[in-house]
C-alpha cells in the first residue's frame, strides 16, 4: 500500500480513535508500561493521544504522526495535560531526528503499519540515549494456533481496510533489530505485547 493511501486511512480513523479515550479496553495495559516514561520522550504515531493520561507532568514530549487529522485530535487533547508537547507531522519511516536525543521512546500499536518495522526500531536505537528506555505496546500474531491462522487469513483484508498488519511476530521483529529486550509480557492469547527494551 502506498503511503498516501495509508495516511488517508488513518485520517479517516481519527474520530474513532478519539472515542477510545473514554472507552479504552487497553487502559490498564497502557498504564502498566507507559507510566515509566521520563525525561525527553518521543512518542511515534501519537494517534489521538491515548497515552497522555499516563505521563507525569515533568516529561517533555515530542509527538510525531503522519496523519494531519490524528495530530489535530492529539493537539486538542494535549490542552488538558501539564507537560510540554511539540507536535511534528512526519512519516516516522523517513523522518530524521538527532542521535541520542531522547530518554524514552514510546510506540503504541504502530509496528503493524510500517513497511519496514526493523528499520524503524533501529532508528529508535539511534535516537534513544544509551541509558534510555524504549517502551512498546503492540499487537501481533497470537500464540493460539487457530487464532493465528485466522489472523493470517484475514491479514490482506485488514491491511486493505485499516492499513494494519495482523500477523506480525513482534518479538521476532524486535530480535532482528538492534534493540535489546529487557522484559516481555503477553496478553489476550498472546495478541497483545508489552515490551520493555533498551538500545
Amino acid at each position: 500500500m502506498d503511503r498516501h493511501s495509508l495516511i488517508k486511512k488513518f485520517d479517516k480513523q481519527a474520530k474513532k480513535y478519539n472515542k477510545r479515550r473514554k472507552n479504552n479496553h487497553g487502559y490498564r495495559f497502557r498504564q502498566r508500561i507507559f507510566q515509566e516514561a521520563e525525561g525527553k520522550v518521543l512518542e511515534v504515531a501519537i494517534g489521538s493521544g491515548l497515552n497522555f493520561p499516563f505521563y507525569n507532568k515533568y516529561i517533555e514530549l515530542t509527538a510525531i504522526d503522519f496523519s494531519h487529522e490524528m495530530l489535530k485530535t492529539a493537539q486538542n487533547a494535549a490542552k488538558n495535560y501539564p507537560f510540554k508537547t511539540t507536535f511534528i507531522q512526519e512519516d516516522i519511516e523517513s523522518v530524521e531526528l538527532s542521535t541520542n536525543s531522547f530518554d524514552t521512546i514510546i510506540s503504541s500499536a504502530s509496528l503493524c503499519a510500517y513497511q519496514d518495522p526493523i528499520h524503524v526500531l533501529n532508528n529508535f536505537q539511534k535516537w534513544c540515549k544509551p541509558e534510555g528506555k524504549i517502551l512498546l505496546l503492540e499487537h501481533g500474531i497470537c500464540t493460539n494456533k487457530t487464532v493465528g491462522r485466522l489472523q493470517i487469513l484475514l491479514n490482506p483484508l485488514m491491511l486493505k481496510f485499516i492499513g494494519c498488519h495482523q500477523d506480525r511476530d513482534i518479538t521476532d521483529i524486535i530480535k532482528q533489530s538492534n534493540l535489546t529486550i529487557i522484559r516481555e509480557e503477553r496478553y489476550f492469547g498472546g495478541y497483545l505485547y508489552l515490551i520493555w527494551a533498551k538500545p
